[in-house]
C-alpha cells in the first residue's frame, strides 16, 4: 500500500509541475485584448498646432501580447480575450516585416485622411502615386521569390495605373498562366521581373465574390502627398490601417474650425480609402469595450451589407456594424453605434444626426 501511496504521489506531483510549467510555457501565438481609445488631438498638428477643443475623435485599438498558456486559459473565461495563431496575426512574416508593414499601413492610412479631408475641406492638396506596396506575396504565386515584402510595384507589363484599381482590374479577367512583367522598386533601386497569372480565391469583394486572377500579393497604394498647411502626425507605436476614418473627421474638423465633434467623446475604427470609402477591420469587438472605457457616447463602425458569402469570412460570421452593435448592446448600451459606409456618412450623422439605412436580411 505505501509504495502504491507513493506511486500516486509522484504521478500526481508530475501531473502538478507539467501543469504549472504549461501555464508559464509560451505558445506560438497571440492574446488579443482591448487596448485604447486615445484622443487624436495628441497626435495631429496643423500648421503646427493642436486641436484645442473640448470634443475628442479617439482611434481605437487592439492590444496583442505573447500568449502563455495561463493567458489562453483566461481566453475561455473572459468574452474580452481571443486567442489567434502568430501566423494569422503576422501572415507568417517576421517581427521585423510585420512590424515595417504596419508602419507603412498606418503611412497609408494617413494619407489616405489627408487627401479626404482636404477635398471635403475644399483645400488644395498634391497627390503623387507611386505603385502598389507589397504587403505579403502568397505561397502560390509565381513571385514568391522575386517580389517582396516592402516591394513597390511601379508597373505591370508596362502600364502604370493612377490607383491599385487600375492594376488590380487590368489582371483580374486574364486566364490563369498569362505570363506578364513585373517593375517594383525596392530601397529605392529598380528591378524587373516575370511570372505568370495564377486565379485567386472568392472573398468579400463585391465586384469579384467568384474570385479574379491576379499576381498573389496582398497590396495597398502607395501615395505621398503635400499641402499649403503642413500636417504632421506622429501615431507612436500605433500602427495599422484601422484609424483611417479617425484621423480623417480629426484632420477634416481641425481644418473647418472644429464644428463636428460638439464637446462629443467620438470614437471609431475603418479604413480610409483616398475616394472617401470605409473598409473594414479587425478585432472590432475589442475597440467597442476601449471606447466604453474611455466614455465615448459614439461609436462609428464600417458598415457592409450581408450576404452569405461576406458572413464566411466575418469575425463570428458577423459584419463589423453588427459585431459592433451586439457587443454595445451587452456591454456598452449607452454608447451609439452609428453604421457608415463613407466619411461623409460620419459627418452627416455629426451635422444632423442622419444615420444611413442598414438590414439583417442576408442575401
Amino acid at each position: 500500500m505505501r509504495i502504491k501511496s507513493k506511486i500516486i504521489a509522484i504521478i500526481t506531483a508530475f501531473i502538478i509541475i507539467i501543469g504549472l510549467a504549461w501555464l508559464v510555457w509560451p505558445l506560438d501565438g497571440y492574446i488579443e485584448s482591448p487596448g485604447e481609445a486615445d484622443d487624436l488631438a495628441q497626435f495631429v498638428k496643423i500648421d503646427g498646432k493642436r486641436d484645442n477643443s473640448k470634443g475628442r475623435y479617439n482611434i481605437t485599438s487592439v492590444y496583442l501580447s505573447k500568449a502563455h498558456g495561463f493567458s489562453y486559459l483566461q481566453t475561455k473565461l473572459n468574452p474580452h480575450l481571443s486567442y489567434a495563431k502568430a501566423d494569422d496575426v503576422t501572415g507568417g512574416e517576421t517581427s521585423e516585416v510585420f512590424n515595417e508593414v504596419q508602419n507603412f499601413y498606418m503611412q497609408s492610412a494617413i494619407a489616405n485622411a489627408e487627401q479626404v479631408a482636404f477635398k471635403k475641406a475644399n483645400k488644395p492638396i498634391t497627390a503623387t502615386y507611386r505603385g502598389i506596396y507589397v504587403l505579403s506575396v502568397s505561397d502560390t504565386s509565381h513571385f514568391k521569390k522575386t517580389i517582396k515584402v516592402g516591394d513597390t510595384i511601379t508597373a505591370v507589363d508596362g502600364h502604370h495605373y493612377e490607383n491599385s484599381d487600375g492594376f488590380i482590374k487590368y489582371l483580374a479577367d486574364k486566364p490563369k498562366g498569362v505570363k506578364v512583367t513585373v517593375d517594383y522598386l525596392r530601397h529605392g533601386k529598380s528591378g524587373h521581373t516575370s511570372g505568370t497569372t495564377i486565379k485567386l480565391p472568392s472573398s468579400k469583394s463585391a465586384e469579384y465574390p467568384k474570385g479574379r486572377s491576379g499576381i498573389g500579393i496582398v497590396l495597398t497604394d502607395n501615395v505621398a502627398v503635400s499641402t499649403p498647411q503642413k500636417v504632421t502626425v506622429d501615431p507612436g507605436k500605433i500602427g495599422g490601417p484601422s484609424g483611417g476614418l479617425m484621423f480623417t473627421l480629426q484632420i477634416y474638423d481641425q481644418l473647418t474650425g472644429d464644428k463636428l465633434s460638439k464637446n462629443r467623446n467620438i470614437s471609431g475604427t475603418g479604413t480610409m480609402n483616398a475616394n472617401g470609402y470605409v473598409g473594414e477591420i479587425g478585432g472590432i469587438d475589442k475597440k467597442i469595450i476601449a471606447a466604453k472605457n474611455s466614455g465615448s457616447s459614439v461609436f462609428f463602425a464600417p458598415y457592409i451589407a450581408p450576404t452569405k458569402e461576406i458572413l464566411k469570412y466575418e469575425e463570428q460570421h458577423k459584419t463589423n456594424y453588427q459585431l459592433a452593435r451586439d457587443t454595445a448592446k451587452k456591454y456598452a448600451p449607452h454608447m451609439k453605434v452609428i453604421p457608415v459606409r463613407t466619411f461623409q456618412d460620419a459627418v452627416d450623422y455629426l451635422e444632423t444626426g442622419k444615420v444611413i439605412q442598414t438590414t439583417d436580411s442576408v442575401s
